[in-house]
């Protein structure tokens, strides 16, 4: 897919870190006077930040708390990668976003860049409004130190311990239902990777979503808050102050569990980690439609790459959908039938309305085509 270049005044090319002014100590007392007094971090590193590069995957419910808590901290750069576009009940918890965001139909990635910049116009943030797989993770995370989890599924989570096990570069898992929620650092040959604590997805009846459990903002402001803290010592040479813990907690009862899990990388076989069996980055465990979290819709992958265009769907569709087709530069949205599509200039759709993958895959066909 062509992917949309960053909107802002800089781009990571024009941005000069050893002397931009966020840089510069009048620069740093300025904006991150508090954080450079806790000693923790200090002037060092908060230049270490200013000249960090990450990559984080998933702009949701805990993507737009960590996104803001960076960028707020003075990352200098960020990427962010989602697919999704933005719905009313994504304001309860997700930060970035509000009513406008929605009239305007942008997706998440680029609502949340343009909200970023408002924030602090020192930080270079990419928006990427695409959907994250094997054959361009790579790319993604090309220059990032750090990988950062802010999806909804399992499938995508293992693909980013893939690929962080394999080039041998931490990332930072982070999971939220209900009141309670997961997070855990991985180092790669150190501790232990995602698929040694959970080799296998859990199946469906043990793996309540947002659509059948709920999830309330506080702890996934909590989550998020214990990600960026630990991205935050990842950053600044912290390392060996890590939480190597997978931490569990339950903001509703106040309880916090830190649960040791290293024998599952010392004494385990872990398929990734041990055997370096990277199923997930080779693509033999990807699928053509994604269940969306919480959402009853489906996300279908159109075969191949292709680029759509979106006025010419756009007309095809007013005659036959059920109100106004709206469609921009990011995306076309109709309501047809029972169904709502929306459709990405990459052939990618989310069709809401099922969550069955047949039904999504032959709605796709019957209106957009095969």
């Amino acid at each position: 897919m062509p992917e949309e270049p960053p909107r802002h005044k800089t781009t990571p090319d024009q941005r000069a870190p050893a002397d931009a002014s966020a840089a510069s100590g009048a620069g740093l007392a300025a904006r991150y006077s508090r954080q450079i007094l806790f000693d923790r971090i200090g002037e060092e590193g908060q230049r270490a930040l200013c000249s960090s590069r990450v990559t984080l995957i998933g702009c949701g419910a805990l993507g737009t708390v960590i996104a803001e808590t960076l960028v707020r901290a003075g990352v200098g750069f960020i990427r962010i990668c989602d697919r999704d576009f933005i719905e009313r009940d994504n304001l309860q918890r997700q930060v970035l976003f509000d009513e406008d965001d929605i009239a305007a139909g942008r997706p998440k990635a680029e609502a949340a860049a343009l909200r970023l910049g408002r924030i602090n116009p020192d930080v270079v943030v990419e928006p990427r409004v695409i959907d994250v797989n094997p054959t361009n993770i790579e790319r993604l995370a090309e220059g990032a130190a750090l990988l950062l989890d802010g999806t909804d599924n399992f499938e995508t989570r293992f693909l980013i311990n893939d690929l962080a096990v394999k080039t041998h570069r931490p990332w930072i898992y982070g999971a939220v239902i209900g009141a309670t929620g997961l997070c855990m650092t991985v180092l790669p040959n150190d501790t232990p990777c995602l698929r040694c604590v959970f080799e296998e997805a859990p199946p469906p009846e043990m793996n309540p979503t947002c659509d059948t459990a709920g999830v309330i903002g506080p702890a996934v402001n909590v989550v998020a808050s214990l990600q960026a803290v630990e991205a935050i010592k990842l950053l600044t040479g912290r390392r060996d102050e890590i939480n190597r813990h997978l931490v569990n907690v339950d903001v509703w009862s106040g309880r916090i569990v830190n649960l040791s899990v290293q024998s599952a990388y010392d004494d385990g076989n872990c398929p990734c980690c041990k055997r370096g069996e990277f199923e997930f980055l080779d693509g033999n465990r990807a699928g053509s439609a994604t269940t969306l979290c919480g959402r009853n819709a489906v996300q279908v992958n159109a075969p191949g790459a292709r680029v759509i265009d979106l006025p010419a769907i756009a007309a095809k569709l007013e005659p036959i959908a059920s109100g106004p087709v709206m469609h921009n530069r990011f995306m076309l949205r109709a309501e047809i039938e029972t169904y709502q599509l929306t459709l990405f200039p990459d052939g990618r759709a989310i069709i809401k309305g099922t969550s069955d993958a047949d039904t999504a895959r032959s709605v796709y066909a019957k209106y957009i085509g095969a």
